[in-house]
């Protein structure tokens, strides 16, 4: 399996709102490129608020903007130690990752 799947985990001093709030910037600006209609096929994401995890599928050329996106805007808002992002292996992995979200609960 390609490993374009990433993982970002926050640390506890970011609040889970912050970081939602940019996923939702970096969504709007990957609608900007690609449409509303292709970021909702092509940009699968999650978000667990609880555990500050949010992992962004970069398999399609959406998903890597919108992945772009969000490194750019989280590094910039947050700084380059406030988070930890990782390349997840495989979709059971991805899962656990993520609190028991599986790919049919999938932001699109």
């Amino acid at each position: 399996m390609s490993l374009e799947i990433f993982r970002y985990t926050f640390a506890s001093s970011i609040p889970s709102e912050e970081i939602e709030a940019t996923l939702v910037l970096a969504i709007l600006a990957t609608e900007s490129l690609h449409g509303a209609a292709q970021v909702r096929l092509d940009a699968a994401h999650a978000f667990d608020a609880e555990r500050r995890i949010c992992t962004i599928d970069a398999r399609s050329e959406v998903g890597r903007d919108l992945n772009r996106l969000f490194v750019g805007f989280v590094s910039r808002e947050f700084g380059d130690s406030a988070f930890e992002v990782r390349r997840v292996e495989a979709v059971a992995e991805l899962t656990a990752a993520n609190g028991g979200v599986d790919s049919g609960k999938w932001g699109r």
